[in-house]
């Protein structure tokens, strides 16, 4: 069974570092990951203590990079989902500009990106 949303966005964001992955849901693989974490990376930035929506970026642009490389840029023409509500809730209202970071990150590097948020306030555009 193929599904709608094959390709999906997870992020985790903890104080000290940033991971951006792209799933495939179809067999549960990742397809293609970007972290604070990687050496090159940390050694670029200067997180100290914490990342900051720089990082984030960096990390979105680096992603962007990895998918192009991979041909999974267009999600296989379905695009790549996420949906950047959900990401806020879960990383909690102070890593909104972080999460927006990553997904600008992405958009800016050519990424095609399915926002599958259901409610869309209108203060973000939609990149359909």
């Amino acid at each position: 069974m193929t599904l709608m949303k094959r390709y999906v966005l997870r992020l985790f964001i903890s104080l000290k570092y940033i991971t951006a992955n792209v799933v495939d849901r179809n067999n549960g693989r990742i397809v293609a990951t970007s972290s604070t974490v990687e050496h090159s990376m940390k050694q670029s930035l200067e997180c100290g203590r914490t990342c900051n929506a720089k990082a984030a970026a960096i990390v979105g642009e680096v992603l962007a990079m990895r998918l192009k490389v991979e041909g999974l840029d267009q999600g296989q023409g379905n695009g790549i989902h996420v949906n950047v509500n959900k990401e806020v809730e879960k990383k909690g209202f102070k890593n909104r500009t972080k999460v927006w970071a990553i997904v600008n990150g992405l958009k800016n590097n050519g990424v095609k990106l399915i926002l599958d948020d259901n409610e869309n306030d209108g203060s973000r555009p939609s990149f359909h």
